[in-house]
Formats: structure tokens, sequence, C-alpha cells
């Protein structure tokens, strides 16, 4: 499967944001998007979560299921908040999401408890998501990605309000999508801790 973009273009109102955007990845390959704020890199994930209509150009996967008619159908999008309800237990909330998403073809997620152990929180499913730290909430938004398969991870600031040790654990968790054959898109101000990626550097474009 490749994934595939093609002269993106986006606009906020009457500016353009960003112009040409253009890369191809394939099977367990990253890309890391980088740029000021302002650039156009929360934008450019929304338009390739489906979030956003580009202004022009095209994202599409190559060679993946036939039944597939969008990326964003095989896509987990994590952005800057976290998409869970407070007043709901921390499992109330992983099991929505595992049941609204779905696996896409080809894998299958992981058990709730299974994805909380491997954030490293486990014995507070029980716990309304709002008790939580600010760190262990995005801890939490992580494990949304393990419990309903998807190929295409794209992470805007995924280590937002993590410390040094739960930065490690999210590098660890990308390299084993990766390494299972996954693609990640990941926008940021910090190191990720991964290995060779790919590298979009936005500057913006205002006229």
């Amino acid at each position: 499967m490749r994934l595939l973009a093609e002269g993106l273009s986006a606009r906020r109102g009457e500016d353009l944001i960003f112009n040409d955007i253009s890369f191809a990845l394939g099977a367990g390959e990253a890309l890391v998007v980088t740029g000021p704020n302002g650039s156009g890199k929360s934008t450019l994930l929304r338009v390739l979560a489906g979030l956003l209509r580009a202004e022009s150009g095209r994202f599409r996967v190559e060679g993946g299921p036939a039944e597939i008619a969008h990326p964003y159908e095989l896509s987990h999008y994590l952005g800057h908040r976290n998409a869970m309800k407070r007043e709901l237990t921390v499992r109330e909330n992983l099991s929505f999401w595992q049941r609204f998403m779905g696996d896409s073809p080809g894998g299958s997620g992981i058990d709730v408890n299974e994805a909380v152990e491997a954030v490293g929180l486990a014995g507070i499913t029980h716990l309304p998501f709002g008790y939580l730290s600010a760190g262990q909430q995005r801890r939490m938004a992580m494990a949304k990605l393990l419990v309903a398969y998807r190929p295409i991870w794209l992470l805007d600031e995924p280590t937002a309000a993590l410390d040094t040790g739960a930065d490690r654990l999210f590098a660890g968790l990308v390299t084993a999508h990766l390494e299972r054959g996954g693609i990640v898109i990941a926008a940021t101000h910090q190191p990720l801790g991964l290995g060779s990626t790919q590298n979009l550097q936005m500057k913006g474009f205002t006229h």
C-alpha cells in the first residue's frame, strides 16, 4: 500500500495556508512535518484526515483495499485535543472508540486492558477520564490508536503534555506500528525519537 499526496493546497478563510504539497509513503514509512506556528501543519493533517476540504490536489491510497474510497477510512487522527468525554470512565471512552472506529481490513485492534497496559497506565480504567492528569489523558488518547486497527496514523503534536519517559514509550508504539507495515504522518515541534523518516518543512503561504 502507498499513500500519495499530489499538489495539495488549503485555505483558512481567504488566506491560502499552504500550496502544492506532495509526498509518497509506503508501508513502514513515516513523514515528520515541521514548521513554525501558523505554517499549516495542523491544517494539512486535518485535510489528510478528511476534516477539511483541500483547495486543490488530492490525497489517495494506491494498492489498498478495493472497498476503500478515501485514506481517512484507513486512518486514526490524534489531534491537539484528546477526543474523550471527561465524565465517562477510561474504559467507556476507549470502548466507544473501539466500536465507533472498527477495524480496517488487514488487522485487528487489541483489548482495552491491553491498550491501557501498553501506555503504562494499567489499573485505572474505572476512573473518569476527567480525573486524570494532562499527561495521563494524553497517554489514554494514545491507547485509542491501539484498540481499533487503522494502518495510517495522523498525529498532531502527539507528545504534547508527555514527560521524557512517556516520550520514549510513544516512540516505541510508533516504531512497532511502522514495523508492522503501518504508515505515520506526524506534525511536531519536538523530536519523536524515530529512526529514518521523511521530512516536510511547512513555511506557510499568505499571498
